[in-house]
């Protein structure tokens, strides 16, 4: 039976209790780090991916060390690989289309909504903008046909606002070229 690809994540307030539970997640599950980073405003992301299990057990692990200083969290089993991509920041653009934003309040949001709207639509997740210099937000730009990205702005933003995490969201049928490549 193939085994799930997935990525967990949990948001922390402090950063002291972040890197204790980095090493948490680290140490319960057999899994690899995507990231563990300070974010503004003095907060820190612990991001981890493998198998659906061990994620989830990974993801457990740090909820334990201090779980008053989580901001928010997630386990994404079987995420969508464009939303890998845009986190890596290995997306090339290849042909220009209808871009959309979806604005959150959280970095764990954003990514959330990112799958969410990669899941729903045809459409390509072109950055996960992860809260550096952003006040603790996150962002997700995406592109497609026009149709394609209203139906995925509509899904990833429903992601948020269950959460009470969305800012806002935008869909510019025809970006201008400039705005298009200062994004990117």
């Amino acid at each position: 039976m193939q085994q799930l690809s997935a990525i967990g994540m949990l948001e922390f307030t402090s950063i002291s209790a972040g890197i204790e539970s980095a090493d948490a997640m680290l140490k319960a599950a057999d899994v690899s780090s995507i990231f563990f980073k300070t974010i503004c405003p003095g907060k820190f992301l612990a991001a981890v991916h493998g198998e659906v299990a061990a994620v989830e057990v990974s993801v457990l692990a740090g909820r334990r060390v201090m779980p008053s200083c989580i901001a928010d969290g997630f386990v994404i089993p079987n995420i969508h690989k464009n939303v890998i991509a845009a986190l890596g920041g290995c997306v090339s653009l290849t042909e220009r289309a209808a871009l959309g934003v979806i604005e959150t309040f959280s970095v764990s949001s954003a990514i959330l909504a990112a799958d969410a709207a990669a899941k729903a639509a045809a459409v390509r997740i072109l950055d996960v903008r992860a809260a550096l210099g952003l006040g603790g937000k996150g962002y997700v730009l995406l592109t497609g046909n026009v149709g394609a990205v209203e139906s995925a702005i509509a899904a990833g933003s429903e992601s948020a606002r269950a959460s009470g995490l969305l800012v806002g969201t935008a869909v510019l049928p025809r970006p201008a070229d400039a705005l298009f490549n200062q994004l990117l």
